[in-house]
């Protein structure tokens, strides 16, 4: 859910603060702040493309906010990419899933032109 509203935002470049029920053994209202980052280029063929690169943190509210950093269990933040375009585009991201898992990176793929000769 998370990739959509980011590509739909209004203003890319600017920060914004979501909230995001969180479910886990305990559900728990979150606010998420998105931080956008310096803004990058990539070259895909021979078209120049511009992304957002945010940073999400993850602010729990309450008494367990205070106490998540003291006892290790503040989720730590994690990272979006989104094409900039007509129609934004979701590129990459790079957390956790779930409380308690490994770093992932998810990122789109697509076929390179040897696997596109291959399949002919």
């Amino acid at each position: 859910m998370l990739p959509v509203l980011m590509k739909n935002l209004s203003k890319p470049r600017t920060a914004a603060t979501v909230s995001m029920v969180a479910t886990s053994s305990s559900p728990r209202l979150l606010r998420l702040n998105l931080v956008p980052q310096e803004e990058t280029t990539f070259k895909f063929a021979s078209a120049l493309h511009k992304t957002q690169h945010f940073i999400v943190k993850i602010k729990i509210g309450g008494i367990a906010g205070v106490i998540a950093p003291l006892v290790g269990k503040q989720p730590p933040d994690f990272q979006m990419w989104i094409l900039e375009s007509e129609a934004p585009s979701f590129l990459q991201s790079e957390g956790p899933l779930a409380e308690g898992t490994p770093v992932w990176r998810i990122e789109i793929a697509a076929p390179d032109a040897e696997s596109l000769k291959a399949a002919r």
